[in-house]
Parts: C-alpha cells; sequence; structure tokens
C-alpha cells in the first residue's frame, strides 16, 4: 500500500487535483488510501469516468469529520460508461458534483447515474448550460433507483459564470416542468449561492412566486433584457421564514389536487416514508391540508417538518420534510404569505 494521501483542509477544488495526481502514479493493482475531513468519493468517481480507469474502493471511516478511502486501480480500462451512484452524497452537493463532472468530461465520453428519484431537473439545467451535446436516456426507472445514460456528444460552447451556480434556459424546458424545476434547484442552493433564469421576457409569476414562498430571503435581479430574451438573477439569502426549511433539499413538488380525496393521504405518507434525511417535498393542495399536520405530528418523530410557503384560495403550498432527527422541535410552521396569521393558539401550524 502506498502512504496516505491526506487531503484534510484542502480547498475542494485543490483536493480534487491531489486525488487525481495521486491516482495517476499508482499503478495496476496497488492502492492508495485517502483520507480527508469529507467524503472524497465523488472525487474518486470522476477519476474513473474521466480517465476511463477501472477503480475499486471502500470505505474504512465514513465521517462525518474523518474519511479514510482504500483505492486500488484496476489493470484494464473501462469501455462502458461507469455507474455514479449519488444517493450517499448529500442532496445539496448532487446538483454541483453532477454539473462538475458533465463539464469535465471529452465528446464521447459518459456515465450512468444513479439516483434515488426522478433527476430531470439536472437534465434541464445541463440542457440550459451546454445545449443538445447532452445525451440523456433513462435505462430503469425502478423506485429508489433511477439509472439515467448519460453522455457528452460533442464539444460544448457552454459559457462559464464562477457567480452561478446554475442556469436555466425556460424556452427549452416544457410549460408544466418549468416552475417545479425552478423551485427545486433554488431549494439546493446553498445561501449566497446564485442561479440564473433565461426567459423570453421577465417570469414575473415566478417573481411573485418567490416572495409568496420565501419573503425577503432572496434577491431578484435583472441582468440583461433584449427583445425576446431576458436574463434573471436569482441570490439565495440566508435566514428566511425558517431556517429548518433553508437546509432541506426540495426533492420534488407533490400536487394532490386532481386525486381523488381518498387517496391523498396515503400518497403523501408514501411521499414522506421515501424521504431520507435532509429532504423534502412541496405538497400542492386546494385546501388547507391541518387535518394532515396533525396526523403527521401524532405519527411522525422529532425530524418531522412542516412549512407553510403559500395559502391561498384553491393552492396551498406546504414543505414537509424530515431534518436530522432530534435535531430540532417535533414540528416547525411558518406562514409566508403576507395576511396569514396565527390565530390559533402557539401550537397551530401556522
Amino acid at each position: 500500500m502506498e502512504d496516505p494521501l491526506d487531503v484534510h483542509d484542502e480547498p475542494r477544488a485543490e483536493r480534487r487535483d491531489s486525488v487525481f495526481g495521486r491516482l495517476d502514479r499508482v499503478e495496476p493493482g496497488e492502492t492508495v488510501a485517502i483520507t480527508a475531513d469529507t467524503d472524497v468519493r465523488p472525487s474518486i468517481a470522476q477519476y474513473r469516468i474521466e480517465r476511463e480507469t477501472a477503480l475499486e474502493w471502500t470505505v474504512e471511516t465514513d465521517g462525518p469529520d474523518a474519511w479514510e478511502v482504500h483505492v486500488t486501480k484496476r489493470d484494464e480500462s473501462t469501455a462502458e460508461s461507469p455507474d455514479f451512484d449519488v444517493r450517499e452524497i448529500p442532496p445539496k452537493r448532487r446538483h454541483e458534483v453532477l454539473t462538475d463532472t458533465f463539464d469535465r468530461l471529452e465528446p464521447g465520453q459518459g456515465f450512468v447515474l444513479v439516483n434515488d428519484h426522478d433527476p430531470e431537473p439536472l437534465y434541464h439545467e445541463l440542457r440550459s448550460t451546454h445545449g443538445d451535446v447532452v445525451s440523456w436516456e433513462y435505462a430503469s426507472r425502478d423506485a429508489g433507483e433511477w439509472r439515467v445514460e448519460i453522455a457528452k456528444t460533442d464539444e460544448s460552447d457552454a459559457a462559464t459564470d464562477d457567480g452561478v451556480a446554475a442556469t436555466f434556459d425556460v424556452r427549452e424546458i416544457p410549460k408544466p416542468e418549468r416552475h417545479p424545476t425552478i423551485h427545486h434547484r433554488y431549494g439546493n442552493l446553498e445561501a449566497g449561492d446564485a442561479m440564473e433564469i433565461v426567459a423570453p421576457h421577465e417570469p414575473k409569476p415566478l417573481h411573485q412566486e418567490f416572495q409568496q414562498q420565501y419573503g425577503d430571503a432572496f434577491e431578484w435581479a435583472v441582468m440583461d433584457r433584449s427583445p425576446g430574451e431576458v436574463r434573471v438573477r436569482i441570490t439565495k439569502g440566508s435566514g428566511g421564514a425558517d431556517e429548518a426549511g433553508d437546509d432541506l433539499a426540495v426533492t420534488t413538488e407533490l400536487d394532490v389536487r386532481d386525486r381523488p380525496p381518498a387517496e391523498r393521504h396515503e400518497l403523501i405518507f408514501e411521499s414522506y416514508a421515501d424521504l431520507e434525511a435532509g429532504e423534502g417535498f412541496v405538497l400542492v393542495n386546494d385546501h388547507d391540508p391541518k387535518p394532515l399536520y396533525h396526523q403527521f405530528e401524532a405519527e411522525a418523530g422529532p425530524e418531522f417538518h412542516w412549512e407553510y410557503r403559500l395559502k391561498d384560495p384553491g393552492e396551498f403550498r406546504v414543505l414537509i420534510g424530515k431534518t436530522d432527527a432530534g435535531s430540532g422541535p417535533a414540528s416547525t410552521a411558518t406562514a409566508t404569505h403576507s395576511d396569514a396569521a396565527a390565530d390559533d393558539g402557539p401550537q397551530a401550524p401556522f
């Protein structure tokens, strides 16, 4: 075994370069032990994809503040697209890791993304940034395991902007998917990160949604305006109506308004059961689902999170999620609509 590679306290970009440099020097059959203060498996997976080299690794220590991964290089190249299983990567880091991985691909290279839900928002993000060089094909859609074959078919002329974490050209996204896609990605941004929206005109309905759902915890700036194209930058602020909600990665939007009432609670509880710690979904209902809140409060554990984001006639939006168990109160409930009032006492969910 080689001397361990210690990348503690290295910046993320330098850590990746250190891992790549050491693995480049490893001969087939040799093993290197990589130690770090964060999970280095994304960098190892990127190496396997970019270098088209067979690797095997075992995790000896798996955090949260100390990691040790033993990586062995094998004596063969991988002709097929390797799996990149991101289910153990924190949801807020997945888009960053995956977009960075795609950025670094050479034409003809690719990988098989393995995720725990439909990663369609990633598809829209890659297409918005890179155009038609993105090859995207679903291989399976099993519960808890979605497999997508992703490849770069040609050189990309994507413009890079270090100040923007994600870009979406909504002109290329089907209308029913536009707002859920943008809210999903915004939910995965860190405080201070920004995303850009390219639209044929200023997306004022989206701006209104952001005001209703996030209050003053974001900045909205029109960066460029020309005939048929408006570019808007949205920056995520800190704080807001509920800090625990800000920490949740929104995996999907669950609109039950078209479902028979008898089916709604079962579907909602199934969706909650599928969540991992740190994840949530936005429930859209045609009336206040307050009885559902009381059922969750009675049956769910201290990780249960409930946060009103919109209260309008015919459209109620609630963020439902799982925080880190035991890290806070049994439930939180905050109304962000401007005229919502907490008039049912301190235990009411609004």
